[in-house]
C-alpha cells in the first residue's frame, strides 16, 4: 500500500508541473513550453499504472502505459458531440486532449521512457544500498 501512495504522490507532483508548464509557458524556452505538458502527462499515465499494479515489471507497466496513452491520442481522431462535450471540460481536456498530433506520440514515448528509466535506476540504487 505504501508503494501505491508514493506513486500517487509523485503523480500529483508531476500533474502540478504539467499544469505549471502550460500556465507559465511564456516564461519557458519554446521547445519545453510546447512539449513538456504532453511528456509529463505520459509520465502520469505510467505512474498511475504503477500505482494500480506495482508488482508488474517496469517494462510491462511502461508498455501498458504507452498503449493507454496511444489509445487516448488516437481517440482524438473521433469527434462526436458527446465526447467533444467531455473534452470541453477542464478534466476532460486534461485527460483526453482535443486534437490528434503525431508529435504527442513522440512526447508520450519519451515521457514514459524517462519515468521507467528513473524507476529502474532508483530500484537498482535501492537494491545496491540494501546489499
Amino acid at each position: 500500500m505504501r508503494q501505491r501512495v508514493v506513486y500517487i504522490l509523485i503523480a500529483l507532483a508531476v500533474i502540478a508541473m504539467g499544469i505549471a508548464s502550460r500556465k507559465f509557458g511564456s516564461e519557458l524556452p519554446a521547445f519545453i513550453a510546447t512539449y513538456a505538458g504532453d511528456t509529463l502527462w505520459a509520465m502520469v499515465v505510467f505512474l498511475m499504472h504503477s500505482a494500480a499494479a506495482p508488482r508488474l515489471p517496469v517494462w510491462m507497466r511502461a508498455g501498458l502505459a504507452l498503449l493507454a496513452a496511444f489509445c487516448v491520442e488516437l481517440s482524438q481522431l473521433y469527434h462526436a458531440p458527446w465526447i467533444d462535450s467531455i473534452r470541453n471540460t477542464t478534466p476532460g481536456s486534461l485527460v483526453l486532449g482535443h486534437g490528434f498530433l503525431w508529435s504527442d506520440l513522440v512526447c508520450y514515448t519519451a515521457g514514459i521512457a524517462i519515468a521507467a528509466a528513473i524507476e529502474f535506476v532508483v530500484v537498482r540504487f535501492k537494491t545496491k544500498a540494501e546489499s
